[in-house]
């Protein structure tokens, strides 16, 4: 009887690499557009995070088939978010640009970032809009006096929530975000 030989993976090959490479591209574009996201902004994430090495701003056009405007513009949005950082090569003029490789701090500084471009912006709002109808004092009181004290009772339960809210995230994104990590591991075991 002939002696089974283990079986052995190939490595893939470069063209294997590079399709899987594009696809994940790709798929991170698509995601980053559902998410608001411009698709530049996140393909460009995607490929310095899965190259996972510095790249040159030439190294992303031709990768991306982009403008240098665009590149520049994208990474210059991307390093203000914090998940991407400049660096230098020694020897080398170019300016190289590398994505965070911590998964967890990479969605920590992103759900970081989101809540400050948009739940920041929307607390506030709310805010103004129940101040705006709260009664005054020295105002008179006339027959809509209900109805917006009606009105600031469900913004103010809007604010309740969205206050609850907040203090949750500040637990899964503060610096050292334990809680996010955490309560993904508690609630993957969960399921």
């Amino acid at each position: 009887m002939a002696e089974r030989q283990p079986h052995t993976k190939t490595p893939a090959t470069d063209r294997e690499l590079q399709a899987a490479r594009e696809r994940f591209v790709s798929l991170w574009g698509q995601m980053g557009s559902s998410w608001g996201i411009p698709r530049t902004m996140a393909e460009v994430h995607a490929l310095l995070f899965i190259v996972g090495r510095p790249m040159n701003t030439d190294e992303l056009m031709a990768g991306l088939g982009i403008s240098r405007g665009n590149a520049s513009m994208t990474l210059r949005s991307l390093t203000e978010w914090g998940i991407v950082s400049r660096t230098r090569q020694r020897g080398d003029r170019k300016e190289y640009f590398e994505a965070e490789q911590d998964v967890w701090k990479l969605f920590r500084t992103i759900l970081r970032e989101r809540k400050k471009r948009e739940v920041d912006p929307l607390l506030e709002a709310l805010h103004s809009c129940r101040d705006a109808v709260r009664p005054k004092e020295g105002r008179k009181i006339g027959p809509e006096a209900g109805e917006a004290e009606e009105m600031v009772a469900r913004i103010d339960q809007m604010l309740e929530f969205m206050h609850m809210i907040e203090a949750i995230s500040r637990r899964f994104i503060g610096p050292d975000g334990e809680g996010l990590e955490t309560a993904a591991r508690l609630l993957g075991r969960a399921s």
